[in-house]
C-alpha cells in the first residue's frame, strides 16, 4: 500500500508540474504575441505616420519664378520629417517662424537646392553635410541660435550670399570660407565679432558686408585686401579710428559708421574718389564741423548734415588746423 501511494503521489507531483509548465509557456507566448502585436502596430503607426507627414510636406510645395519652393510659415515644425528626403528635388526652401531647432543632416541629399532660407527660427547649428549642396547660391539662417559656423560650408563652392546676422552670440568664422569664390554679399550684423574675421577679409568677390551692431573697436589695415567692395556698414560698434589705409578701397561707395567712437576722420579719405554715400552720425569727433545753410530750402531738406559733404569740411577744417599749427611751430623756431 505504501508503494502505491508513494507512486500516485509521486504521478500527481509530476502532473502538477508538467501544468505549471505549460500554464508558463502559455503566458509566455502570449506575451510575445502582444509585444509582435504592440511592435507591428507600431511599425504601422511609423508608417501612417510618413505618409501624414509626406502629404502635409506636398501641401506646402509651390511653384515661384519657376523654382520648386517648400515654404512653410508660422506652423510648429521643431524638426523636419524624414519623409522629406523623398522630395530632394525642391529647389528652395523657405521656412520662417516655425520653432524649428536643427536642421536634419538628410539635407545633404538635396543637390538641386539653389536657396536654403530658415530665417526666424531657432536652429543652433549647422550640420556638416551642408557642404554637400554644391549647387546652393543664397543661404539665410539669420535671426537664429547659431554660435557657430562648420568649415565644411566652404564646400559650397557657388554660394553668392550669406546672411547669418542676428544669431547674438556668433563671434568667429572658419578660414575656410574665404574659398568661397563667389560670394558678394555677407550679413554679419547684430552679433558678437570684435574685428573683422580673417576669413572676410580673404574673400575674393566680396561687394557688400555688414557688420553693424557687433563689438568691433578697430579696422585692420589689411582690409585692403577686400578690393572688390563697395559697400560696408559698421553702425553701432565702438570703433575709435579708421586706418589710414582705408583710403585705399578705392571701389567704395558707401560707408557707414554712425554710433561709433571716432574722434577724427583721417584726412586721406579725401582721396576716396568714389564715396558717393558716407554716414558719420553720432561720434564724439573732437573738431566740431557746421555746415553753411542752403540757399535752396529744398536742398536743406534733403540734405545729410553728416554725410559727404560733412566729411569734406570737416577734413578742410583739419587741414587748416594743421597748416596753422605748423606755421606756429615755424614761427616759434
Amino acid at each position: 500500500m505504501k508503494a502505491l501511494a508513494v507512486c500516485v503521489g509521486t504521478v500527481g507531483a509530476a502532473k502538477a508540474l508538467w501544468e505549471g509548465r505549460i500554464q508558463q509557456l502559455t503566458e509566455e507566448r502570449e506575451r510575445d504575441e502582444k509585444r509582435s502585436g504592440r511592435k507591428a502596430l507600431k511599425g504601422v503607426t511609423v508608417v501612417w505616420q510618413e505618409r501624414i507627414n509626406m502629404a502635409r510636406l506636398k501641401e506646402k510645395v509651390v511653384n515661384a519664378e519657376g523654382r520648386i519652393v517648400l515654404k512653410i510659415e508660422n506652423e510648429a515644425w521643431k524638426s523636419l520629417p524624414n519623409a522629406l528626403q523623398q522630395m530632394s528635388y525642391l529647389q528652395e526652401w523657405q521656412i520662417h517662424r516655425t520653432g524649428l531647432e536643427s536642421i536634419p543632416r538628410f539635407v545633404g541629399v538635396f543637390d538641386n537646392l539653389l536657396v536654403l532660407d530658415l530665417s526666424r527660427n531657432s536652429v543652433r547649428e549647422i550640420p556638416k553635410e551642408i557642404g554637400q549642396l554644391t549647387k546652393l547660391q543664397e543661404l539665410y539662417i539669420s535671426y537664429n541660435r547659431l554660435q557657430q559656423i562648420p568649415h565644411e560650408l566652404a564646400g559650397c563652392k557657388n554660394l553668392e550670399k550669406l546672411d547669418l546676422a542676428v544669431n547674438r552670440e556668433l563671434c568667429d568664422l572658419p578660414e575656410q570660407l574665404s574659398q568661397l569664390q563667389r560670394l558678394y554679399h555677407l550679413d554679419l550684423s547684430m552679433n558678437r565679432f570684435t574685428c573683422i574675421p580673417l576669413a572676410v577679409i580673404n574673400m575674393p568677390a566680396l561687394e557688400w558686408l555688414d557688420m553693424g551692431s557687433n563689438k568691433l573697436q578697430e579696422l585692420p589695415d589689411d582690409m585692403t585686401r577686400m578690393e572688390k567692395l563697395h559697400t560696408i556698414w559698421l553702425q553701432r560698434n565702438g570703433i575709435t579710428h579708421l586706418p589710414e589705409t582705408i583710403s585705399k578701397l578705392k571701389n567704395l561707395s558707401t560707408l557707414v559708421l554712425t554710433s561709433n567712437k571716432l574722434q577724427k576722420i583721417p584726412v586721406c579719405m579725401e582721396e576716396m574718389f568714389n564715396l558717393r554715400f558716407v554716414n558719420l552720425r553720432d561720434n564724439p569727433l573732437r573738431l566740431k564741423v557746421t555746415l553753411s545753410e542752403c540757399a535752396n530750402p529744398e536742398e536743406e531738406e534733403d540734405r545729410e548734415l553728416f554725410g559727404i559733404e560733412f566729411m569734406q569740411a570737416y577734413i578742410q577744417e583739419l587741414k587748416k588746423q594743421y597748416s596753422n599749427l605748423h606755421l606756429n611751430t615755424v614761427s616759434s623756431n
